[in-house]
């Protein structure tokens, strides 16, 4: 793939105008030009609308689907510049789910941030179907999701296991750890995040999927946005539970019925580079020592 034309691409996309990505690539306009055109002949197709008075470029369909493509060619390569540049040195390219990452990953992180030789780390927030599409592609090199997707081409195993717990606003005669009955918690209160299937199907056994709670969130960051009412509560796994409860407004409490564990998986490709094998090897001795990975 003709890389000058896909910098040149990407800047124009970014700019709005060739003229303007001429300015930040620091070339002229023909040079610009003929990078475009250069890229479009081994494309097969016009990618960028070129009409005379228009305020603003505009991508043909083409162009719209190899907009993305692009991205993915740009950061592969910078990476690759990145390595060649640092020869020899350890590197490790990890996808994680946001909650994960957050408020399980850090230990971790900060172990191998601190590593001697020192490691390279390229830290990358991805849903797990992103993630699994990523180590399929060896664009990252290990990935850390909380839902197993079946794949010919990739290692999943279980490393690490927790409970979920019960996080609602501090009020008296709330003590932490205290058990709470299901019918204590109502479930136009609930502030909801589906964790996982297993959850979904056990959270609807106990409370009407027909009455469902007016807020339903993806990402954990906005529970405190919400969380705000006496009569308001949600089920966390205990890693966040406790990042929140540690803010000092919240308390957390237990089910009274068994609620199954969050489980976080890690993925690999089942076949790694041979210089992924000492970087891979120092983050599972590092879970190990953390999580009790075998």
């Amino acid at each position: 793939m003709y890389f000058p034309g896909i910098e040149a691409f990407l800047a124009i996309v970014q700019t709005g105008s060739i003229s303007k990505a001429a300015e930040l690539l620091h070339l002229s306009q023909a040079t610009v030009s003929y990078r475009l055109k250069t890229l479009e002949k081994e494309m097969g197709g016009l990618l960028v609308e070129r009409r005379k008075g228009a305020p603003k470029i505009s991508l043909t369909p083409k162009g719209e689907d190899f907009f993305s493509i692009a991205e993915r060619w740009d950061a592969l390569w910078r990476e690759t510049q990145i390595l060649r540049a640092s020869g020899s040195q350890l590197s490790l390219a990890i996808s994680a789910a946001e909650s994960i990452s957050h408020f399980v990953l850090p230990p971790v992180y900060r172990k191998l941030s601190q590593h001697t030789p020192p490691i390279r780390l390229q830290i990358r927030t991805q849903h797990t179907q992103e993630a699994f599409d990523s180590i399929e592609r060896r664009e990252l090199d290990v990935a850390f999701v909380v839902r197993e997707i079946v794949s010919p081409s990739v290692t999943v195993t279980p490393f690490f296991a927790e409970e979920m717990v019960v996080l609602r606003v501090a009020a008296p005669g709330r003590q932490a750890g205290d058990p709470v009955d299901m019918e204590e918690l109502e479930a136009q209160h609930e502030v909801f995040i589906n964790w996982n299937r297993e959850f979904q199907f056990r959270h609807d056994q106990w409370w009407d999927p027909l009455c469902p709670s007016r807020v339903h969130l993806d990402t954990a960051g906005l529970i405190t946005t919400f969380l705000t009412d006496a009569r308001q509560w949600t089920i966390v796994p205990a890693s966040i539970g406790a990042h929140m409860a540690g803010m000092g407004e919240f308390v957390l409490q237990k089910l009274s019925e068994s609620v199954p564990p969050r489980i976080g998986y890690k993925v690999t490709h089942k076949f790694p580079n041979q210089a992924l094998q000492e970087p891979l090897r120092i983050l599972d001795q590092y879970l190990q020592e953390i999580f009790g990975v075998q």
